[in-house]
């Protein structure tokens, strides 16, 4: 209950008493004009959230504006991972490696390089290769020259073509001695950089791999898979496709380095084409072409036979 002129006067006046609060409510089940604004806000918040579709209601909104307490008890565990965050993992509906592909490639050490000791590497079946860190993007030292078997390469190479061996992760043992066996010297996961194939035998002629610990970020070209052609409207019309882009450079999360990036053409009509910022892929990867760079494109059309 609120007290009366003189008494709030004798308050005032009793250095033994604390000052009454301004916009002091006259009842204590009453809230301040303040208080009553910041509830109105929070309610208009809550209903407008509560109204928009619930996949676009993310992890960073709900705790911008709730308690930590009723976020958790708002999202389900299986939504409780934010994409954006660490630890990295593959999204339901994009491109993952295929656990059929995974291989140890085996490697020994080497002393020296250059011209004479890459010919005498190759004549005894192996590939000069070199093994380094990229943190952030950028290339790092911890170099270690290494040679791996020819045929392990070769076979790698084929079976899954030279852009997608350069974007899929392996492990790399580098033992003492030849075919895994003496001592191991350091066993990590690793990113094919750069392979040189012979240009008449496909036959590699060095090798170039990265680090790839769950805390590096990796500048990969990620091969584009073109699917749905036959259903696109552009080529039942007779229209040409043109393929503009094979790759797309991006910054990727070590843990999760997507093996090929689809392309969906099926409802690509004549003079329509696709942009670099139409690829549907993990948002925790950054692109680092110009997102206004074409793909492909229809144009044109064949003149009946």
């Amino acid at each position: 209950m609120g007290l009366t002129e003189p008494n709030a006067k004798a308050h005032s006046q009793n250095p033994h008493i604390s000052p009454l609060p301004k916009n002091r409510p006259s009842h204590p089940d009453l809230a301040t004009p303040q208080q009553a604004s910041n509830l109105a806000k929070t309610l208009r918040r809550s209903t407008m959230l509560i109204r928009r579709p619930l996949q676009t209601l993310t992890l960073p909104l709900l705790r911008r504006h709730f308690s930590a307490a009723t976020v958790e008890a708002f999202v389900s565990p299986d939504q409780a991972t934010d994409p954006l965050s660490p630890p990295y993992d593959y999204l339901p509906g994009h491109p993952r490696p295929d656990a059929k592909h995974n291989e140890v490639i085996l490697a020994v050490p080497r002393a020296s390089s250059g011209r004479h000791v890459a010919a005498k590497e190759r004549k005894a079946g192996r590939v000069p290769a070199i093994v380094f860190e990229q943190e952030n993007g950028q290339e790092g030292g911890n170099k270690r020259l290494i040679s791996v078997r020819a045929n392990q390469i070769r076979k790698l190479v084929d079976h899954l073509g030279r852009s997608f061996f350069l974007s899929r992760l392996f492990s790399l043992q580098v033992w003492s001695e030849h075919a895994g066996q003496g001592e191991l010297i350091e066993s990590v996961r690793v990113l094919p950089r750069k392979v040189h194939l012979h240009a008449g035998t496909d036959e590699p002629l060095n090798i170039t791999f990265m680090r790839a610990p769950s805390s590096a970020l990796l500048k990969i070209d990620v091969p584009l898979m073109f699917i749905g052609e036959d259903a696109s409207p552009g080529l039942r019309k007779g229209a040409y496709f043109n393929t503009i882009k094979r790759t797309a450079k991006y910054l990727c999360p070590a843990d999760i380095v997507p093996p090929y990036i689809e392309v969906d053409l099926s409802e690509l009509d004549v003079g329509q084409k696709l942009l670099m910022r139409d690829l549907k892929v993990h948002p925790a990867l950054k692109l680092l072409h110009s997102p206004d760079q074409p793909i492909c494109n229809f144009t044109g059309s064949r003149s009946p036979e």
